[in-house]
Parts: C-alpha cells; structure tokens; sequence
C-alpha cells in the first residue's frame, strides 16, 4: 500500500499502516449479475430470504420459496430484467446508474474535502457486497466510516435491512472503524427540491400539462404501518411538501403504492389499479414519478414505463408521461453531497 508507514515509535516488526481517511459508503437495493436463470435466482434467494423484506417464518416460508417461488419467477424476472438490461455495459440500469452516482459524489465530496474523504458503493443484494466494500476500506484505512444508504424514505425492508448487513460487517472487522449512518432524507430541502426541479423541466417540455402527477412510492404491508415502520408517513409528507415546492393544488397529485407481492394486504391505493381507476373516471393524461427510488430499476423501468403504462392506456388514458428518476442529475448530486456534509460534521474541518 503506497501510503503505509510503519507507526512512530513502533517497532520494526510493527506492520505498516495506512493513513487514516474517511470512508463514504453508498449503498442500494442490489442487482443480479445477469439476467440468466441461475444469477436470478441467487439474486432473489438472497433477497427474499431476507427476514426484513419478508417477515414469515423461515419454516412456514422457506419451502414454497425454494420449492414454488425460486423455481418460477427467475424466468418471468429475469425477462424483465432483459427488457432494461444495458447490454453494452454488461450489466442492469441501477449498476450503471449507482456508478455513475458514485462518481459525481465522489468529485463534489473531493472538491469539499480534498484526499481525506473516499467515496463508494455497495448493494444490499448481489455485488459489490457491503461486507467486501467495508473490508475494502478498512483495508484502505478508514478509520471512520459514513454508511448511506440511498433510500430518501426510511423502511424496515430497505434502510433497516441495508443498516444490518453494515453492522454485520464491522462484526468482522478486528479492529472497527468508528460508524456513522445517515437517516431518512425524505424531507431534506434540497432532495425536495431536486425532485420539483425534475418535474418542471418534464413538464415544460410537453406540449399539453398532464391532468395528474402521481407520485408512485414502492409499497409494504399495511401490516408494516401498524407495527410501527414510518414509511408511509414519510412517503405522504414528500408529497406535500413537493406539492408546496411546486406551487401546486392538493387535487394536482396523487399518492399510489406499486410492486404488490404475496397475500397480505399492501398500502393503497395501489398504483396500476389507481391509474385505470383514473382513467376510466376521465383523467386522460397524467405523469408518474417515482420518489422514493434514487435511481431508475427494474420497478420504474419495466413496472411503472411498462406495466403501469399499459394499465392507464388500456383504460382509456391517452397521454402518460413517465418523469425519470433524479439518478445522476446535477440537482441530485448536490443534494446527496449536501446531506453527507450534514452527516460528516465533528468528522472534518
């Protein structure tokens, strides 16, 4: 390592160590490695299996998933995933867009706080895995580390569930760096503001202004609410407060919930029903954000642009407009940049 000294003092046996930095650690849901039936399958094994996503237990839940689910919807999933897949790259549209994320963040930060601040990324699911890139920056010597996960609404399935796995990975570290997470965001004036901004230029460049904006969150469980998650609470204030942001009337958006899985009941309304709903009581144009994902994926790409759309036209809407996600936008990034400085204060100058 080119900036490993051995210690002052120390003894010549004593191993060199590295300078001691800051570590940014980003972190999302997590992609397959490809869209074949095996790297689908890993994928969702790992997922599904996570107690945080699905709370069942292991031996109610564990055999129709090995024996029922993750014999199926590898296939189904992993055609989807190759309707979006960026094939050039080798590798689905959240990878690229996490890169790219990541390296704009890194810049912003690097302009802020020179060489003692490192920035990069992991995944919840699949690779680069949390534990790897923990590792990797210990290594690095980051003695302190900031973990992000990249979710603006707090979730037990998602901030929660990336939050474990990061302390599962200072559990094996001998010798832990100091550990900061950075909380929900979904209230974060400049993320709010970033989002409008979004919206006015989607808006500007149409040439009739939709009926409807409806923001599309991904759902839970009611169940979820009840048992104390604050996701939905904070999905409904994001809306209002880029309502606010806008200008706008209450009447001008909608709140909806997509990507219903299993039996129980989810939070309503539920977006492809809501959209046809609409449709067919007059609504003939209508945009669709989405939120509380950072980045474009599998649910915005292929269910919102693909599913979703199909619901609203097949119900008579006549213009749907889908408003990207705030991905590597420059109002994003500042935004990203904003809260990390927020979080990083005590730990630089």
């Amino acid at each position: 390592m080119p900036d490993a000294q051995r210690p002052a003092h120390a003894p010549q046996t004593h191993p060199a160590l590295p300078r001691q930095k800051i570590g940014v650690l980003l972190a999302n849901l997590g992609t397959p490695d490809n869209y074949d039936y095996w790297s689908m399958r890993r994928y969702l094994n790992e997922f599904l299996s996570d107690r945080r996503v699905i709370d069942y237990a292991p031996w109610k839940w564990q055999p129709l998933l090995q024996t029922v689910i993750l014999t199926k919807r590898p296939f189904s999933s992993g055609a989807n995933y190759k309707l979006i897949w960026n094939h050039e790259a080798g590798e689905s549209p959240l990878m690229t867009i996490t890169k790219a994320q990541t390296a704009k963040i890194a810049q912003a930060v690097s302009q802020r706080f020179g060489d003692q601040v490192q920035v990069d990324f992991c995944m919840r699911y699949g690779n680069p895995a949390t534990k790897a890139k923990v590792r990797e920056m210990v290594a690095q010597g980051c003695s302190r580390i900031l973990f992000f996960p990249l979710y603006p609404q707090y979730a037990g399935a998602t901030t929660a569930t990336a939050n474990d796995a990061f302390f599962r990975a200072l559990m094996a570290e001998k010798w832990q760096p100091a550990s900061r997470t950075v909380p929900a965001y979904f209230d974060h004036p400049a993320y709010i503001d970033a989002l409008a901004q979004s919206v006015e230029r989607a808006y500007a460049a149409l040439d009739q202004r939709p009926d409807l904006l409806v923001c599309s969150y991904h759902g839970m469980p009611e169940r979820y609410l009840t048992e104390g998650d604050p996701y939905h609470c904070q999905c409904q204030k994001t809306t209002r407060l880029l309502k606010e942001r806008l200008g706008w009337q209450s009447g001008d958006l909608a709140t909806t919930f997509q990507s219903k899985f299993g039996p129980e009941e989810w939070l309503k309304p539920y977006t492809v029903e809501e959209v046809a709903r609409l449709a067919k009581a007059g609504t003939k144009r209508i945009a669709v954000i989405a939120p509380a994902f950072s980045a474009d994926c599998i649910e915005t790409l292929e269910e919102i642009n693909g599913e979703i759309r199909e619901s609203f036209e097949h119900a008579g809407g006549e213009s749907f407009t889908y408003i990207p996600c705030l991905n590597d936008d420059d109002a994003h990034v500042a935004a990203l940049t904003q809260v990390i400085a927020e979080n990083l204060q005590g730990w630089v100058g």
